[in-house]
């Protein structure tokens, strides 16, 4: 990883913007796009597989080695992680997207470092995709044109992305970690208190009313001895765990404390602040020492998470998932439909994983060819993860009114998808519904209804018209009871995947 220090008087500012000018002026430096507007992996290959099977079986691995996790006591706002190699870092990062396991994000805006020069403000990637060995992510076009406009200085060139990988890096372990999302690319490269002040509120300002998650992407210290920075990186992690932005640019003037990723972290810090009580909260470090043996000249990296204290969505209750438990609970689905429908019989499971063995609400849904083919489940736990998995798989392939049981020959047309349920919550009115991320369940007068979380996403539905379908199709009520305040409402969260 290259050394991204810079001087800070204007002669050196001056160089450095020179010399991207340099760069961006001649096409065959940054001529990496296939296709206009897709941002085509730059890193693959290099610091990631560019195989789809051996990147998903890498970050599956660094995910099962993620132990259990101390929740946050709040909503999660943002992440900090970081942008090396994924042998070098990749395990660090993990405990940071592990955070987004059960989650629903509209938007993911990435903030990162242009390691090859400095500019002023910032360089927002605005329309079309970006692409990875996993498949595209659309770009917010809307989110990203609207911080666009708020400053002269955040229309910087898009080809300065072509070649860096900061940002790229970081979108595999959310396509591993996230259903759906779209994605705001910004690099950065000046950590003065004005750029780093207005493009945080630029970004506030106009993602107010989506459901967005900030990540800040950041190496720490570069090439000392190993005792040397872990020395520095603990007083960096020490100054981010105390939101201390000031502190932070005094020590790294001082060359105490070194972030490549600095303009983008005090970002990220301002957001945070912005929003009102901020916490930060470690969750792992490392160096390349730990993953070369070398410790002559080592990277440091760093995850820590920020949110918001007491505003925090309604918990989980239990662990998320991590990908590779998704995955054998997506088998163990599979396997009963199959042998259920063939044979009649269930399958004898056994599992070691003491989170599958946690009592959980579960639903399992079949769909052929992309239309429903079954779907039941259980609210509350009443069994085990993976025997609620394998007995609501057998329900939803033979038990579902509304359809004929599933035959032999169906089987290679279905696919399977899976909702890990939280405890519901009761709440006081729609007011506390957040549509994508919320499952709601109505009860009045002994009838009941519940819709899962991916019923907004699938059908489009606003809120209003999404409550009134939950009471007359699902509780056989009058369309608007959800407005009488005598319907007991309750909301919960869904960690939902699939084939």
């Amino acid at each position: 990883m290259p050394d991204v220090s810079y001087k800070r008087n204007k002669k050196s500012r001056a160089a450095a913007f020179f010399l991207t000018a340099f760069f961006i002026a001649i096409p065959c430096v940054f001529s990496l796009a296939a296709e206009p507007h897709v941002r085509t992996p730059f890193v693959s290959g290099s610091f990631y597989p560019a195989d789809p099977k051996e990147l998903e079986s890498m970050l599956d691995g660094f995910f099962s080695k993620v132990p259990e996790q101390k929740p946050l006591d709040g909503k999660l706002v943002a992440l900090i992680a970081p942008h090396a190699g994924y042998v070098y870092s990749g395990q660090t990062a993990a405990y940071a997207y592990q955070l987004l396991a059960g989650s629903h994000y509209d938007t993911v805006v990435l903030i990162g470092p242009y390691h090859r020069a400095f500019f002023p403000g910032a360089s927002i990637w605005r329309s079309g995709a970006w692409k990875t060995p996993l498949g595209d992510v659309a770009i917010d076009e809307e989110l990203a044109g609207a911080i666009v406009k708020e400053n002269k200085d955040f229309e910087f060139t898009d080809d300065a992305h072509l070649a860096e990988h900061s940002l790229e890096v970081q979108i595999p372990f959310l396509q591993r970690s996230l259903k759906s999302f779209k994605l705001v690319p910004i690099l950065v490269s000046d950590p003065s208190p004005e750029n780093y002040e207005r493009l945080a509120r630029a970004i506030l300002k106009n993602s107010e009313g989506k459901n967005a998650l900030i990540i800040a992407s950041t190496d720490m210290s570069h090439y000392y001895t190993d005792e040397t920075a872990r020395k520095m990186d603990r007083l960096t992690l020490d100054l981010l765990e105390k939101k201390d932005s000031k502190g932070l640019l005094r020590e790294m003037e001082l060359k105490n404390s070194e972030l490549c990723g600095e303009a983008a972290v005090l970002t990220v810090l301002e957001i945070a602040k912005l929003m009102g009580k901020p916490e930060v909260q470690f969750l792992h470090y490392s160096n390349s020492a730990d993953s070369t043996g070398d410790k002559t000249r080592v990277v440091g990296y760093g995850a820590l998470a920020i949110y918001q204290k007491g505003d925090n969505q309604p918990a989980m209750g239990q662990k998320g998932l991590n990908a590779a438990q998704e995955k054998e609970l997506l088998r163990i689905a599979r396997q009963t439909v199959e042998s259920y429908v063939k044979s009649g019989q269930a399958p004898d499971i056994r599992v070691s994983d003491p989170i599958l063995k946690e009592d959980r609400g579960v639903f399992v849904t079949l769909k052929k060819q992309g239309e429903l083919r079954g779907c039941i489940g259980t609210i509350l736990p009443k069994e085990p993860l993976y025997l609620a998995v394998r007995n609501m798989a057998v329900e939803s392939a033979t038990q579902d009114p509304r359809f004929s049981p599933v035959r032999p020959y169906e089987l290679d047309h279905l696919k399977v998808e899976i909702s890990v349920l939280s405890l519901p919550q009761r709440i006081q009115n729609s007011d506390q519904i957040e549509m994508g991320r919320d499952g709601v369940i109505v009860k009045k007068d002994g009838h009941s209804g519940v819709f899962l979380p991916k019923v907004a996403t699938e059908t489009g539905w606003a809120k209003e018209e999404f409550l009134n379908e939950l009471c007359s199709q699902k509780a056989g009520l009058p369309s608007d009871c959800w407005k009488d305040p005598a319907t007991e409402l309750y909301t919960f969260t869904a960690q939902e995947f699939g084939e």
